[in-house]
């Protein structure tokens, strides 16, 4: 771990680094360019060099570097911030003999980077060493702290001379290792530490390397992690030495079976501080991370699927996660506390339920704690709505097997339909209706909250996810709840495809109400037409909710009449008040288990289908008489050549 790799040939997946010089006028910009590239001080300079390609051999990486000049008249602005947007990388010129070109950057150019939004790397050149007065020198890092400070953009700071071939090289190395090594991700300089999502990565690569689980790095498991990112291994006195940097300065970074996860996050912390950003990239890529220090994108399998397919977790997948839920319940209670659930995913570049729509769906006790069914349905709705970013979260986790293992595409619903029966594991139900016709307060019972008798109108999809038992069969399912306000209906149906992910929908209306339920049945019969109307037709179930009320008048005969209109299971009586649900869930999973049953139909539907069956009846009587024709066309040519050989 005490060598980098400094041969390896551009492990970075770049085709090249694009690097502008800007700064004042005078400064040297061309002249540190062209030395740079041909080695040679220039003695008659153009105003602004055309793009210049540094040789390929000149650094380690061997990564191309282009490096575009940029004019300092004043009419030129725009397209100088159409060159600093573009850039990999901005080198700041300023002569080393005029203090006002240095103060120009912090009073001009560096503002100006911020108000274009270019967020790259920054070096500061000093141009011009040799011409500066002997009388005033001062060291460099005095000079530049104060606008490192308030700048933190700034990588690096260097001096240069152009004519006596001092430090010109190192230019524009810096510039490229800010590029494929840059700190901002890795380090925070305000307060000298790791970054909590390179802390989290290298504690994952860290428990990757601890083959035997007892918390330390041996002799032999540093070695081999050695191997594996530097191609090279360590001698014995090297290990010694590297425990002994770490024990002087942290007792707690070594113990008698090696170096702890402490140690080795000291020893990336001490490189990045002696510049040697390079050794802990090349650490975090050879473990697959990229420049966001996420996994890259080509360790996630691609997934091809239709509108009407979704994606489940494996049952190879599900026994990993109920171990981890295991392993990560600490006190055994049967719950992943917040603080449990934090520290499982503590190797992943941030808990993926925190902070986001996941951390409100799945049921959880008074003290935020989930059960295993809880944990599950929310890895089940993850996976649902994001594939890759569930194989994502298993890779981080210690997921072992294949990731194309851990995930498997479902049939086509389409296909369910004609096969009379679903085999999806984790069933989407969309839920419609009015404004308080009782929506939310469904998904909120289904996962374990109150009632509660205030109002809280929903202005944006929500989902509610839990397991539901199905006795008959011995089995859980995962049942998805997808609330659909009424003022979103319209650009959910704009899509074509919207129904498609859809396993069952449910039109809920106040039974206390004729107008809610007017409302209701008019999304049912909207939601029917556009299901018959792109193929994707869903079952579908009415619920009544607040039967603690008394119905609104006729309410039995109007409820009837429009459930045998369109072919559908009466309305489901349910008082989330009072606790009552009649079974909703689990007849919600049931029906959708059976998705050619419950599907309404429309009127216009109704017409369609007639007429349709008009259409074939025609075609089949016009095929019937074309093989009657055809029959005795046969006939009459057998006659006659019976006849002919008679004759």
């Amino acid at each position: 771990m005490a060598r980098a790799s400094a041969g390896t040939v551009n492990p970075h997946g770049r085709t090249g680094v694009r690097i502008v010089v800007a700064g004042d006028r005078g400064t040297g910009k061309s002249s540190l360019i062209i030395t740079a590239a041909a080695d040679n001080f220039p003695v008659n300079v153009p105003p602004v060099l055309p793009p210049t390609r540094l040789p390929d051999d000149l650094y380690p990486e061997r990564v191309p570097i282009t490096i575009i000049d940029t004019s300092s008249r004043p009419e030129d602005g725009d397209r100088v911030a159409e060159e600093l947007q573009r850039a990999d990388t901005v080198v700041l010129t300023y002569a080393c003999d005029r203090p006002e070109t240095l103060e120009n950057l912090s009073d001009f150019w560096l503002p100006r980077l911020r108000k274009l939004e270019v967020k790259v790397p920054v070096i500061v050149v000093g141009c011009k060493l040799d011409l500066r007065d002997e009388n005033q020198q001062v060291s460099l890092e005095q000079v530049m702290s104060p606008i490192m400070q308030q700048f933190r953009e700034i990588e690096t700071c260097i001096e240069c001379s152009a004519s006596r071939h001092i430090q010109v090289p190192e230019v524009f190395y810096y510039a490229q290792k800010a590029v494929l090594h840059p700190t901002a991700p890795l380090f925070d300089q305000e307060s000298q530490t790791l970054k909590p999502r390179c802390v989290r990565a290298l504690k994952r690569i860290f428990i990757l390397c601890d083959h035997d689980r007892d918390g330390a790095l041996s002799d032999d498991e540093l070695n081999d992690f050695q191997v594996k990112c530097f191609n090279a291994p360590l001698q014995a006195a090297e290990i010694t030495g590297v425990k002994k940097v770490v024990q002087e300065k942290l007792t707690e970074g070594v113990n008698d079976r090696g170096l702890t996860l402490t140690g080795f996050l000291f020893l990336h912390a001490l490189f990045i501080e002696k510049g040697r950003l390079e050794t802990t990239w090349t650490v975090l890529r050879k473990f697959g991370y990229n420049d966001d220090i996420k996994l890259a994108d080509d360790l996630i399998p691609p997934l091809k699927r239709a509108p009407d397919q979704s994606v489940e977790l494996t049952n190879e997948a599900i026994d990993f996660l109920k171990t981890i839920f295991d392993a990560f319940d600490g006190d055994g209670d049967g719950l992943l506390r917040p603080r449990e659930l934090e520290e499982l995913f503590s190797t992943a570049p941030e808990s993926p339920w925190i902070g986001t729509m996941y951390e409100e769906v799945a049921e959880k006790n008074a003290f935020g704690g989930l059960s295993l069914d809880a944990f599950l349905s929310e890895w089940a709705l993850m996976t649902l709505l994001n594939p890759a970013s569930s194989v994502e979260n298993l890779i981080y986790i210690g997921y072992p097997g294949d990731p194309s293992s851990a995930i498997r595409v479902t049939r086509r619903r389409r296909l369910d339909r004609k096969k009379k029966q679903s085999e999806r594991n984790v069933l989407q139900c969309f839920v419609f209706g009015p404004r308080q016709a009782g929506k939310s307060a469904i998904l909120n019972s289904f996962i374990g909250r109150p009632y509660s008798e205030s109002y809280s109108p929903t202005t944006e999809e929500r989902y509610a996810v839990n397991a539901v038992d199905i006795p008959m069969m011995g089995k859980k399912k995962f049942l998805v709840m997808k609330e659909i306000p009424e003022g979103e209906v319209r650009k959910l149906l704009a899509n074509k495809e919207s129904l498609a992910s859809c396993d069952i929908a449910v039109f809920v209306h106040d039974r206390s109400d004729e107008s809610s339920w007017k409302a209701a049945t008019e999304l049912l019969v909207e939601i029917a037409g556009h299901g018959e109307d792109t193929g994707f037709e869903v079952p579908c179930l009415i619920v009544a909710t607040k039967d603690d009320l008394d119905s609104f008048t006729l309410a039995i005969e109007e409820t009837t009449r429009v459930s045998q209109d369109m072919g559908v299971e009466a309305p489901i009586p349910i008082s989330v008040k009072l606790g009552d649900f009649n079974s909703l869930f689990r007849r919600i999973v049931t029906a959708a288990e059976h998705p050619h049953l419950s599907i309404p139909e429309t009127e216009a539907g109704r017409t369609r289908k007639h007429y349709h069956r008009l259409i074939n009846r025609s075609l089949m009587v016009v095929s019937v008489g074309a093989a009657v024709a055809v029959v005795g066309l046969a006939a009459y040519r057998v006659y006659s050549a019976r006849k002919n050989t008679s004759g």
